[in-house]
């Protein structure tokens, strides 16, 4: 008998042996993670990005099929400084997806990532604008996006640290709503933001965009609206709404982004009017970026006039440590060139 059981247990054990081993083949050719990571690297060379790992894929198929990345590295084709490092991410798939259908991504999950504003920055400013009637494309994603732990750097300073996005599905047509929490100078923040996404020909507008940012209960912003992209700086957009301040009242503010063409940079209309604060400004972005770069580097050109035009009046402005109080700007009607561009700048005055 204790033979008979002995020889049971054996047949047993390595019946359950070979099914494991039939599992684990079974995983690496149903999934196979070469053709999931080749796909993500083409699709990252589409827009001008180099994806790269610290090792292959491995996949798995508990609780759900997904594929593991370890060690993720995503730059620019030619920058020097990475765009996004991440400790590790994982990307769950549909089963229609194991046996030839679509590449979808059921749900997209990245941990402790660290995003470099300047390379970024640079990536998006040398787009190249949409031509032709190529039509764009955006990745599905049917569950959602969640980062933990995530930073948003500029250099060695930190902008945003203690990030966690999360996010509900990607698909052209439906509500895709956001949420995100980081601390800002050690600061919590809160954002909340829904918009329908489409696609049409080769523009991706934003539809009925509902945005909510709050620091506690001291700064809340609401903004409603719209916007479009063509590519590089060919964007538009239009929002308004309120922004509310616990020790100095309630603003109207309103936002209107208009594309770049041979004449004119990437041009953002501010109209903000409130107690003690009044603002009819018109500022490039990339320039605007440029100028706080310079500004937050001690090494640097003096303090200059930000680039824009129009006026303001502010009875007190408080950014990071630096507080002032009675600041008035009257700015010229020309606003800078980008990079690139022979557009004369700008006469500009101040006045504190």
């Amino acid at each position: 008998m204790a033979r008979q059981t002995r020889l049971i247990l054996l047949v047993l054990g390595g019946a359950v042996a070979a099914a494991a081993l039939t599992l684990v083949i079974a995983v690496y050719v149903l999934l196979q993670p070469d053709r999931f990571t080749a796909t993500l690297q083409n699709q990252a060379r589409a827009a001008g990005l180099d994806l790269r790992l610290a090792s292959p894929a491995s996949p798995s198929l508990f609780p759900r099929p997904a594929l593991e990345l370890r060690g993720i590295t995503l730059s620019a084709e030619d920058g020097s400084t990475p765009i996004l490092l991440a400790a590790r991410g994982r990307l769950a798939l549909p089963w229609h997806t194991f046996f030839g259908g679509p590449t979808v991504i059921s749900q997209l999950q990245i941990d402790s990532p660290r995003v470099d504003l300047d390379a970024l920055q640079a990536w998006m400013a040398a787009l190249p604008a949409q031509t032709g009637d190529k039509p764009l494309n955006i990745p599905r994603i049917d569950t959602g996006v969640e980062i933990t732990h995530g930073s948003l750097v500029r250099g060695n300073e930190v902008l945003l640290d203690n990030l966690s996005l999360h996010a509900g599905s990607l698909v052209s047509g439906q509500p895709f709503p956001l949420r995100m929490t980081a601390n800002v100078d050690g600061a919590p923040w809160q954002l909340r933001m829904s918009a329908t996404p489409h696609i049409e020909g080769n523009t991706l507008q934003l539809d009925n965009i509902s945005l909510h940012l709050a620091q506690a209960s001291a700064v809340t912003l609401s903004l409603d609206g719209r916007a479009h992209w063509h590519g590089a700086a060919d964007a538009v957009a239009s929002l308004a709404g309120k922004l509310d301040r616990a020790d100095a009242g309630q603003y109207d503010i309103s936002l209107r982004l208009t594309p770049a063409n041979q004449h004119d940079p990437l041009l953002l209309a501010l109209k903000l009017d409130g107690p003690g604060n009044h603002a009819d400004l018109r500022l490039p972005p990339l320039a605007l970026a440029q100028w706080w770069n310079q500004l937050n580097n001690p090494d640097g050109p003096q303090l200059v006039m930000p680039p824009g035009s129009g006026h303001a009046e502010f009875g007190s402005i408080d950014a990071g440590n630096v507080h002032i109080e009675g600041l008035t700007v009257q700015a010229g009607d020309n606003v800078p060139a980008a990079a690139g561009s022979s557009a004369a700048p700008p006469s500009t005055g101040a006045s504190k």
